[in-house]
């Protein structure tokens, strides 16, 4: 089917609109290097600033339905994973991955957890790359969590206060070091909430890389 609407539409790059690829190599070239992000909380990488064509990418895939995005997004958290600074997998060299979770009624319009299919997409070019990786979808947001567009930090902090939980089903044995993951970096409250969580239910989060980061430390 995909092939067929190919044929019918044929894929544009959700950065720059050029035809042939989902994202084309001049608008690839906005990802860079997992640069370090200040927070007290949690040690935290972004690949690119939340502006422009990363901006843009990340958007289309996340509220515009361009999954055909998944595998570029996925394969730059993967290339991104092994070289972050102090941060390390398990001692058997497992990198276990845990998204960060959405609210259920986005996560129905958008098709599904769009960081549960980056993270799956992550752990399998991790692996290809001799990098042992599993997703474990271990946290989970209460459904009474308000849509964080538009708050403060302080208002983020306050809505997700209690509101993200452990799921002992979907994570390794306590005491496994994991990785999160998320696509944008905004306030830093999401992934410091969800680290935190971790950590209460005796897991060790060694870090949290994201695609983008639109954090200000003012």
């Amino acid at each position: 089917m995909s092939k067929l609407l190919d044929l019918v539409l044929p894929p544009s790059c959700a950065g720059c609109g050029s035809p042939g690829a989902a994202c084309c190599a001049a608008c690839a070239r906005v990802w860079g290097a997992p640069m370090p992000v200040p927070l007290a909380t949690v040690a935290a990488f972004a690949l690119a600033a939340y502006t422009g064509v990363a901006r843009r990418l990340v958007l289309a895939y996340k509220e515009r339905g361009r999954r055909d995005l998944a595998p570029v997004l996925g394969a730059l958290l993967a290339r991104a994973v092994p070289y972050l600074p102090g941060v390390s997998p398990a001692p058997d060299g497992f990198w276990w991955l845990v998204p960060v979770p959405s609210r259920r009624v986005a996560s129905r319009v958008r098709g599904g957890p769009h960081m549960l299919r980056l993270a799956r997409v992550c752990a399998r070019h991790l692996a290809e790359r001799g990098h042992p990786a599993a997703v474990a979808p271990g946290l989970v947001l209460d459904p009474r969590a308000k849509d964080a567009a538009g708050l403060t930090r302080h208002q983020r902090a306050s809505n997700l206060a209690g509101r993200i939980t452990p799921e002992p089903a979907g994570l390794p044995p306590p005491g496994t070091p994991v990785l999160l993951l998320d696509d944008v970096l905004t306030t830093g409250s999401t992934v410091s909430a969800c680290a935190r969580a971790l950590r209460m239910a005796g897991y060790p989060v060694t870090g949290g890389l994201t695609l983008t980061n639109a954090h200000s430390s003012e």
